[in-house]
């Protein structure tokens, strides 16, 4: 009679049953750069920690995030996640919302008091840290951790650089910002405000440092020359900005316009409203497509009511007016004149237009490389061209954002250290790319992104309260739990499953391996591995 189940044996219950020998390929367990990793300007295992996240060990899951990055409530407010955009869930239905477990877990954090974990020990060098933006702070924190003594020195009175001077609290909470400052600071960093190093030599000799690291953000706003009456308001976009946190809030009229078309010209325009703006509206060279300011922010932005003109400069100020020119664009996507104008009625002007870095105190440094307003260093390892010297953030050629300069400070960290050792950090190996192509999407189940709340439209001009909303725990969780695992073992145990020798074995934690003496290169678990963490090698000779 049949038997009604199917027999298997243990691996080595017979010495027949060895198969070994039949193998052209064999299956190796391999791990894959995830596309999110291999975006993340701060280099974060974001495969990682979503990976502890999705266990519901949230404590686990913001120490492994805060390996690379000390300011995850920050960033799950203020990156603009192009992480999401690589994420090969899009191509299944959409993006993992990275960001949005990020803030959860870095909110969990503050609500729950979770501490840095202490260095283990002293190693007796100090090193200096100019600026407490993200940079410095980033930067800070990881030397602090690898055991350097770290003094920062901001100009400012509060911590935080651009992250608290130029994004508006209704983008970035301050409590938010002055915990996770804080959290910085009780690791053991001395953090001295209204400090500012002129000569960055003199301070570093005087001070005893063994190495310094250079935060400066540009705080120096960009002028443009235009015509204008004497009773013409014209002001520029970082001190209005810086007003609104240090002192009195500017008075910008009913009507304000807004010269530019790069994140802080939206958030000139988005405040205005929110001081009592009845029109706020920028004025922009080129089309939407060309804008430089994110799409997300733009589309807040027009939700509020600010108004955009494209294909327009400012030629003539007056007060109470601005002359208006259009503009076409050329077949290199360059503005170029029309001769039509128009009026804009507008009580002040606030000019958007980028900023820059006070480099000054350089001076008197050797070796320094500076070229079109920033310091030159190696992209490697952050070194200016002086020994000892680094330096990121704004301060160096390099995209301007959040995230970026987190992403210095770390590297810059970790060179510094080896510099401190007399030693040189190697680059780690880096694995290959995990492709959509190697995934079994129909292993995994529907399920759609969870979209975060916002503030209801008609409250939101009304003040600064925070626009965007975090994910509660179970929207987090079941976020969490959409990440596919790209191209690394999510211990499913399909393969332990599926092998028709009893050829896998389980290890611990959470791992497996191939007894080759029963393996016969089927390739059956490489198959059905949906993350795509076999690969199938041919048998050597």
């Amino acid at each position: 009679m049949d038997k009604p189940f199917a027999i298997t044996l243990d691996p080595g219950s017979s010495l027949a049953n060895k198969t070994g020998s039949w193998r052209t390929e064999r299956p190796v367990y391999t791990d894959r750069l995830p596309p999110c990793n291999a975006t993340c300007p701060a280099g974060e295992d974001i495969q990682g920690w979503l990976f502890r996240a999705e266990s519901g060990d949230y404590e686990a899951a913001w120490r492994h995030l805060v390996r690379d990055n000390p300011l995850p409530a920050v960033m799950g407010r203020v990156c603009y996640h192009g992480c999401e955009g690589a994420c090969n869930r899009a191509k299944l239905d959409e993006a993992v919302g990275i960001n949005s477990v990020e803030r959860f877990l870095g909110d969990e954090a503050i609500r729950r008091g979770w501490a840095f974990d202490p260095p283990a020990a002293d190693s007796g060098k100090r090193v200096l840290v100019v600026g407490a933006g993200p940079s410095g702070l980033s930067a800070a924190y990881h030397l602090r951790r690898l055991g350097h003594a770290v003094t920062v020195a901001e100009a400012g009175t509060a911590a935080g650089g651009m992250m608290r001077y130029g994004i508006p609290k209704y983008r970035l909470p301050r409590e938010v910002l002055d915990a996770e400052v804080a959290r910085i600071v009780a690791l053991g960093v001395e953090l001295k405000l209204g400090t500012r190093v002129d000569r960055i030599a003199e301070a570093m000799q005087a001070g005893g440092y063994d190495a310094a690291f250079l935060a400066v953000g540009a705080h120096i706003a960009k002028r443009a020359f235009i015509p204008a009456g004497d009773s013409a308001r014209i002001l520029d976009a970082v001190a209005v900005l810086r007003s609104m946190e240090d002192g009195e809030p500017p008075f910008l009229g009913r009507r304000v316009a807004v010269y530019g078309g790069g994140n802080t010209a939206l958030d000139v325009a988005r405040t205005a409203k929110r001081l009592g703006a009845t029109e706020a509206v920028i004025v922009y060279r080129r089309t939407r497509e060309r804008m430089p300011a994110h799409d997300l922010e733009v589309e807040e932005a027009l939700e509020e009511g600010v108004q955009v003109k494209w294909l327009s400069t400012v030629a003539h100020a007056e007060a109470g007016a601005l002359t208006i020119e259009k503009m076409r664009l050329d077949e290199h996507g360059k503005p170029q004149p029309t001769g039509e104008y128009e009026t804009l009625e507008a009580d002040s002007l606030v000019l958007a237009l980028g900023q820059d870095v006070d480099l000054g105190l350089l001076a008197g440094v050797p070796g320094l490389d500076v070229r079109d307003g920033v310091v030159q260093v190696d992209p490697r390892t952050m070194m200016t061209g002086h020994p000892g010297l680094f330096a990121g953030g704004d301060m160096v050629p390099a995209e301007r954002n959040v995230t970026v300069a987190v992403g210095h400070g770390k590297r810059a960290a970790r060179h510094i250290d080896a510099w401190l050792r007399g030693t040189v950090l190697e680059p780690a190996a880096k694995h290959g790319p995990a492709l959509f192509e190697r995934l079994n999407p129909w292993y995994y189940s529907d399920a759609p992104k969870t979209e975060r709340e916002q503030l209801e439209l008609a409250r939101r001009t009304d003040g600064f309260d925070e626009v965007q909303h975090g994910l509660t725990e179970e929207n987090a969780l079941f976020e969490a739990r959409r990440c596919l695992s790209c191209g690394n073992c999510l211990q499913c145990d399909n393969c332990y499953g599926v092998c028709p020798d009893n050829a896998v074995k389980k290890l611990a934690p959470g791992r497996y391996a191939v007894d080759y003496d029963y393996c016969k290169g089927c390739g059956l678990c490489a198959v059905e591995c949906p993350c795509g963490a076999i690969d199938m090698v041919a048998e050597s000779t």
